[in-house]
């Protein structure tokens, strides 16, 4: 019997080397993220493709809870924690059942203690090695390159963070976008929050001026992520040869937590340019004391989270080390941190500057004024 036109095509196919990453991003609760997801899964199941519920959080939303019974749900693990029993998604039933596409709301979200990895992107990119595709939803604050920014708009530290590598790891990344008058006037109803909760909560976070940013920040990532998923179309397909000199931009950074503030800066740089990304550090004894050994030890792993290469130097001089550096390496950019200063140590630190601009190439500098509490 002849094969039909379905049967030879799915023989011809490439074999699938991992499932497909769908990430939805938002810039606040209630914006309609997860009514986003649940809604495209609806119509995937009515096409026909095997969708299943790995974790939902409907966090009290009728119409969410609506959207959510009209899928199949793998029942959550239940793990007993310091006498409490908390529910994380099962990930071993899911790979056991082995649907197409499963549903992981809140991607940035941490486990409880237990549980099969500590936060819930590593659950997310088993499923994908299993060739599972994957929905997903996340707020922009949770980006671990945007805290320090987020953190000076709004006040408010985000504990929950994603490594800005993993959205690499997407295959798609989409808004689910609102105004923030829409959002207030959502909260104003109780459609996201009780009434009582949601008045307190249009006078801190939910702010207009705070939504305002947050949304801009938002809008900007997905805008450069299109970009950048452009750039790399147009190179595969040697559309433009003409691509210059590669960027190299390098942060100097020091044992002072305020340094993750630079790192950042630079990341959000070398991801827009895609440009290659060290933050460099100039060996000082005072940082072998136990608590700033730990300061340094955290700022190296927050550097490596975004993607930087972690350079020890050493050197008496902080500046010349840093110049011999930057022409060794042919750095293009450099970013260093100033914190609010005055009298001799601003002396200190503009000489400084100086003895790194006589011994260095030419190269742009990024002086970041740093935020001290």
């Amino acid at each position: 019997m002849p094969k039909s036109p379905e049967e030879w095509l799915e023989q011809t196919a490439p074999e699938k080397r991992a499932g497909t990453f769908k990430l939805i991003l938002g810039y606040a609760p209630g914006v309609g993220k997860t009514y986003n997801m649940l809604s495209e899964a609806i119509r995937r199941h009515r096409r026909g493709e095997d969708v299943v519920i790995g974790v939902i959080e409907t966090h009290g939303r009728k119409v969410t809870a609506e959207l959510a019974q009209q899928l199949e749900a793998v029942p959550r693990k239940k793990i007993e924690y310091k006498g409490t029993i908390f529910e994380e998604m099962d990930v071993d039933a899911i790979l056991a059942r082995k649907p197409q596409v499963a549903l992981v709301d809140e991607f940035a979200h941490t486990n409880v203690e237990g549980s099969r990895h500590c936060k819930r992107y590593e659950d997310v990119l088993d499923l994908l090695d299993a060739k599972i595709d994957v929905l997903s939803t996340m707020n922009i604050q949770h980006l671990e390159s945007m805290n320090p920014t987020i953190q000076s708009i709004t006040g408010i530290q985000v504990r929950e963070t994603v490594p800005d590598w993993v959205l690499q790891r997407a295959d798609e990344i989409v808004m689910a976008d609102l105004t923030p008058e829409a959002l207030q006037t959502r909260m104003q109803r109780g459609d996201i929050y009780p009434l009582d909760r949601g008045e307190k909560a249009l006078k801190n976070f939910f702010r207009r001026g705070n939504l305002m940013a947050l949304r801009e920040l938002a809008l900007r990532q997905v805008t450069h992520l299109v970009d950048r998923s452009l750039d790399a179309y147009l190179k595969k397909k040697n559309i433009d040869q003409n691509w210059g000199i590669r960027e190299r931009i390098a942060v100097c950074i020091s044992s002072h937590l305020e340094s993750q503030q630079l790192i950042a800066r630079g990341a959000r740089i070398a991801d827009r340019i895609g440009a290659d990304f060290f933050a460099v550090y100039v060996e000082q004894e005072k940082d072998r004391e136990p608590d700033r050994a730990r300061s340094l030890h955290s700022n190296f792993q927050f550097a490596e989270n975004l993607s930087a290469k972690i350079v020890r130097l050493k050197g008496k001089d902080i500046a010349s080390s840093v110049a011999e550096f930057v022409g060794k390496e042919n750095i293009t950019q450099v970013v260093f941190g100033r914190s609010a200063v005055s009298g001799w140590r601003e002396y200190l630190y503009l000489g400084a500057i100086q003895r790194f601009l006589r011994n260095a190439p030419p190269v742009d500098v990024h002086i970041v004024t740093q935020r001290v509490d």
